[in-house]
Parts: C-alpha cells; structure tokens; sequence
C-alpha cells in the first residue's frame, strides 16, 4: 500500500529519535518532519520499500508557526489577526541570553529603557509595558520588576499592540507573553556552563522525562555570577548573585484530565547602578565605567510562583482550561540615591539620599477558558469563553538617613546605619479586578475569515474603581493557503489612579474620570514562503486618549485651573519581518520598525517625542551552517536617535551593534558536547541604550562568552 510522504517522514523522525536519544534525536525527528528536510524515495513494485535518503541537520530551525498568547489558543499566525513575534528557545540559547532584554533585542517593535536597579523596561511600539500590567506568564498576568529567569522559557511571544480584551488593562504597544518550558516524555538531562572575559559564570541544569507511566516533570537549577565592567567610585566591582530553582510536575488522571502543577523561586542580589548621566549634548557626565552610586547600596529580591492548570477535554472539539497562580515578590533595596544637580560638571560635588527600603508585592491571578470549535449556518467558529482576575496587594517600610554630600576623588562615605525595620507605619496598596471576555473566530470558506469578541472589566480599588467595555474585530484574507491579509480594530485601557478630579480648586472638582484608553488599527500580511520561512509587514496606528490636561485660570475668581481628559497621543508606524530558513543552510530572524510617535495634545509635551521612541529600528540575527556540527552567527542590533527626556532638549546618538558566534558539536569521551563562543559588541562601540538623563544605560563593550552544554 502507497504511504503518504508525511507518514514517511514522521515513522523516519521517529525512528531516527529513538537511535539518537537524549532529546537530540527528537529534535532532529522534529526537524525532519517541520522543516520539509530534503528527501527522496523509490518503490520496488515487488516489496513496496520505501528507501529514503536525508539531508539533516543537527541545529533547530528559526520559525515557528503559532502562538498561545494572542488568542489565548495555540492558533496558528496565519490565523491570527494581529501582529505576532514568536522568538524561540533555539535564538534564546544560540544567544547566551542571561536577561529578558537580550532576547528582546531580537523584536525591532521593541526598544529598550532604562537597566536601573538591576530591572529591565522596554517599550513597544513607543509605549511603555508597566511592570505590572504589560507582561504575561503563561498567560497570566505577571509581575515583572525584575530580571526574568529566561532559562525557564521555551519561547518568548511579543504580542503587538492593544490586547486588553483577553487579558484586562494593559498598555497600547502591547504584550509579552514568556511562554515556560513544560515536562518532556522522553529523558533529558542537559547540563552546561558558561563564562566571560571579567570573571562571570553561569551553571545550569535542565532535566525532564517520565516519572512514572502518566506523570512527567521538568525542572531547572541556575546558579549565575556576574562581574560588571562599570566599577563604584572606590574601584570596587559591581556584582550581581543570582539563583534559580524551578520544577514543572504534569499528571494525566485519566485520557480527560491533565493536571499541571509548577513551582520556582529566585533569588537575585546584585550592587546597584542606577545608571549615568548626561549633559544637554547626550555626554556622559564622568567616566563612562564609574559609577554614581555608592558600593554599599544593593537589591535583594526574593521571588516565588507557585500555581496550578487543569485541563479537561470536554470531547474532540471542546475543552476547559482552569489555572491559579500566586506570585510573592520580597525586595529590600538599600540605596544612596545619588541625585544629579543641575549644570553638573566634572570634580563638582553632588548629594546622596540614602534610604533602606523593603517592598513587598503579592500577585494572586486566576483564569477559565472554555474553547471549541462548532459549524452552524455553514460558518465554522473557534470560540473562547473566559473570564480572569487578580488580586493585587502592595506593603512598604522604609527608613531614610541624612544626606551625604560627595565629591568624585574623595574616599566613599561609609555606609549609614539604617534599617526599614525602625519604620512602624506600614503604606498599603490593594486592589482586585476580574474580566469576562468572548471571542470567535469565524471561517466562512478557504479565503475568509472573521475574528470579534468583546471584554467586561471591573476594578474595584479605593478611590479609583473603574468599569470597562471593549471590543475587538479582525477580518482575514487568505488568496492562497500560505498566506494572509488581515486588518483588525482593538481597543485597551489603563485605569486612572482616582476616579474623580480631587482639587477643590480645579473647575472640574469631582468629575468622575474614565480609564485611558487606547485603539489600533492595523492593516497586515503574512506569508509563508515556504514550510520554513514566513515573512510579515504590518502598518499600524494607535492612538491614547484620556490622559488629564490641566489648564490655568488666570482671571476666575473661584477656580486656578480647569482638569479635563482631553490628553491624546498618537503612533504610527510600519513593521517588516521575515524569520525562518532561507536556504537549507542559512538561517534569519530580522525585522525592522519605522515609528512616528507624537504628544498630540499634552499639558507638558504637546508636539514632542516621547523618550526613547526611535523613528527607525532594525535587528538581525542569522546562522549560517558550515557543516553538520559547525555553525557561524552573526547578528547586528540598531536604534536610530531617540530623546532622554520627554521636553526633548536632549538626543541621544543613533547607534549599531554588531555580534558574532559559533557553534561547534563533537564527542568528548563518548558524549555528546556543544561548544559555544559568542563575542558581544564586536568592534567595542560606544553607545547608549535606554533611560534618561540621569538614569541612562551606558552599552556594554566587547564581551566573549564561551559556553560548554553536554547531554548526559
């Protein structure tokens, strides 16, 4: 009987795992069967054996072909109307990612602010995610006012502009969604080790399988040193300690219902650089390597999360999704604050604020989505009903000492005795909000599609409760299988942090105010070129309106100012990607942004840029395969001029940074080992990256990395 060439391909990847072993060889098998490997079969009439010859490789392909955050299911990109980036764990590891911000580099959309106190911000499409309400785990909403632990994420998705009715107030550039690595069926133990030229060492172990017939787990233990170039003004090294633990159990009870349950816990303390300074031209104030900040000041951050997801197959086409998680994020920062005075030159003497300061913020989420598919009317329909809800509580103590005045050349102050233990007023924050959503995807025939839905969302906070109704449609064009046309119109919303106008003295005293809200449209195509390679362009404009204005009274005899939300500020742009294989040997990830971001009418800022908002942005990352076990990368990463600060009286220079690498598989006494050489900043340029004028991120110089990974 004649096999189909699909078969043939996933009986030869599976046969070639089981030969290979140890996760490789499913990788391979993977390859074999996604990446369209090259392959060739002859029939004898007589026995009907097929004989396949194949052209494989030992590294992972580039592209990846659906998404779970967008719509909250694993819907494929050509399905979803909506500007989408997945990058995988394979760039991830090709990389040496240690921070979020690495992988981020890799998405043009995205452009990054200040590193200040061992976090990372970014902006997308110009605006910036809030560390509470623009980042996703799995899809719940995520705290993220520190340094992602990435070894624990299989892929990262950057979700393009306002996605606020899945999951509730979020910013309008949009989302990003870390996706984590999930237990495997068969064994994996990976274990590696890598090192810098200053010192740094990073140790993991990645290790999976079955722990008994229908229970599988996967776990992951980092423990990362790093030394930073940037020293303290006494000629000590920044530091940074960092641990990570995590573990992933998932049991199937019966052939309905699968129960995931997770657990993982960081601990990260690193010296604190609050970054530079810049003078009215974007000069560095002082040495580039020197720090502002005392030695003594430090972060210590304790984070754990800790939930649980069930799954229940209905039947073939239905399903429910049930998920709880509980995030407790424990910060004590001890600072000194270092303050930039005004028309600061070299050898003057500023002030220091020191403070100690413990910060605790408690993240409960919970969500249920029920999704299926079912034909009435002739019309196919994907539908989603959920509904999600956080609880949100924030405590702080705090102590402050005397200021310390500092001239650069002095010896450093010692470090004042203070504890946020002697504070006995505890500052409070709670609040709770909970959202209903629909969506359906509606297929009418091979070429059309349809995709609406709508979000309820209520949040109940003291002084600042606030109501929401948004909705989202998207209709797709498919002129061939491989392709799509789409243009979609969605909304988002921020709520404001009161619900009326509180100044007696403001003619609008008591007015309630509504949520900011946020509307795209974009108009896009994707298009698969091949089984390996899709390319995409998307045009985009998003406007955010209801930001508070306040005017002057100067002749009222009642009233010295006049409130109303009639703030607007607007982006546009065009986005180009293409990520996947564009020969058999020659790997890209690519994009590039055009952005045109304006304070339309703004009490400050009307008519200028918000900062770090590049008009022009591009990123490539491509691997090129010498043979079977060598691969070569190169990579360059530009942001074009971008303002320090939102009057835009400072400009920050355009920059490029050019990074190379290399992958080398061989055997060393009977395993399997990688070897990994990455150079950072190839031609050691001098540039700036994110933050403002006094807090801005001096880039790194030339930094060699080399790696060693071996599966046991």
């Amino acid at each position: 009987m004649q096999r189909s060439r699909t078969s043939v391909k996933v009986r030869l990847g599976l046969k070639l795992g089981k030969s290979l072993g140890l996760g490789l060889g499913l990788s391979v098998g993977g390859i074999v069967l996604s990446n369209a490997a090259y392959a060739e079969e002859t029939m004898t009439s007589e026995s009907e054996v097929e004989v396949i010859n194949v052209k494989g490789t030992y590294f992972n392909d580039y592209k990846v072909g659906d998404a779970s955050g967008a719509m909250r299911a694993n819907v494929s990109l050509l399905e979803t109307s909506q500007a989408v980036t997945v990058i995988p764990e394979t760039i991830i590891d090709e990389q040496l990612a240690t921070t979020l911000g690495e992988v981020l580099n890799n998405d043009a959309s995205l452009s990054p602010g200040s590193k200040q106190r061992n976090r990372e911000v970014f902006s997308s499409r110009g605006f910036e995610l809030s560390s509470s309400t623009g980042y996703l785990r799995d899809g719940h909403q995520h705290w993220s006012h520190y340094q992602q632990p990435i070894e624990t994420l299989s892929r990262v998705e950057v979700i393009k502009g306002p996605s606020s009715i899945l999951y509730g107030q979020s910013a309008p550039g949009g989302l990003i969604n870390m996706v984590t690595k999930q237990p495997t069926a068969s064994r994996l133990l990976e274990v590696s080790a890598d090192t810098d030229q200053y010192g740094s060492t990073r140790f993991m172990l990645d290790a999976g399988g079955e722990i008994t017939e229908d229970t599988g787990y996967r776990a992951v233990l980092v423990k990362q040193d790093v030394n930073f170039d940037r020293e303290y003004q006494n000629g000590e090294t920044r530091e940074r300690d960092r641990f990570l633990g995590s573990l992933v159990l998932e049991h199937k009870i019966n052939d309905s219902l699968i129960v995931n349950a997770y657990y993982d816990c960081t601990n990260d303390k690193a010296g604190l650089d609050t970054g530079a300074w810049l003078d009215e031209d974007a000069n560095v104030i002082s040495n580039r390597n020197t720090i502002n900040d005392f030695s003594w000041a430090f972060t210590d951050i304790h984070v754990e999360n800790k939930g649980v997801k069930l799954t229940y197959f209905m039947n073939p086409e239905w399903q429910v999704k049930v998920g709880y998680n509980e995030q407790s994020f424990e910060r004590q920062r001890f600072e000194s604050s270092p303050r930039l005075p005004s028309d600061y030159e070299i050898g003057n003497s500023y002030t220091s604020n020191p403070y100690d300061r413990s910060d605790d913020w408690q993240f409960k989420t919970a969500f249920i989505d029920i999704n299926g598919e079912v034909s009435f009317g002739g019309i196919e329909h994907n539908i989603l009903i959920g509904a999600n809800a956080l609880d949100y509580y924030y405590g702080q103590l705090i102590e402050r000492g005397d200021s310390i005045t500092y001239t650069v050349g002095q010896p450093e102050p010692a470090k004042p005795d203070l504890n946020f233990n002697n504070d006995e007023t505890l500052s409070t924050t709670e609040y709770d909000y909970y959202g209903v959503y629909f969506q359906d995807l509606m297929t009418f025939n091979d070429q059309w599609q349809v995709a609406i839905g709508g979000r309820f969302d209520k949040q109940s906070r003291e002084g600042a409760d606030n109501e929401s109704l948004l909705p989202k449609v998207g209709v797709l064009y498919h002129p061939a299988e491989n392709s799509t046309v789409y243009v979609n119109y969605s909304e988002g919303f921020e709520p404001q942090s009161s619900e009326t106008i509180e100044d007696e003295l403001d003619q609008n005293f008591g007015m309630e105010l509504d949520a900011t809200t946020s509307k795209q449209v974009e108009l896009g195509a994707k298009w698969e070129v091949s089984d390996r390679l899709l390319v995409s362009g998307a045009l985009f404009n998003i406007e955010k309106t209801g930001t508070l204005i306040s005017e002057q009274l100067l002749n009222d005899p009642l009233y010295t100012t006049v409130t109303t939300q009639s703030g607007k500020q607007t982006h546009q742009g065009v986005e180009l990607a293409a990520q996947g294989a564009v020969t058999d040997k020659w790997f890209v990830m690519t994009s590039m942004m055009y952005l045109d971001a304006e304070y339309e009418k703004d009490e400050n800022f009307e008519g200028n840029t918000p900062v770090d908002a590049p008009k022009w942005s591009a990123s490539l990352w491509s691997r090129y395969e010498v043979t079977e076990k060598l691969a070569l990368n190169a990579g360059i990463f530009y942001q074009g001029e971008r303002y320090a600060d939102n009057a835009n009286t400072v400009l920050k220079d355009a920059y490029s940074r050019v990074d190379i690498g290399a992958t080398y598989r061989t055997d060393i006494m009977g395993k399997q080992v990688d070897v990994r050489l990455n150079v950072e900043n190839v031609f050691d340029t001098d540039y700036l990256v994110g933050g403002g004028i006094n807090n801005v991120t001096i880039g790194d110089g030339a930094t060699a990395r080399i790696e060693f990974k071996t599966s046991l």
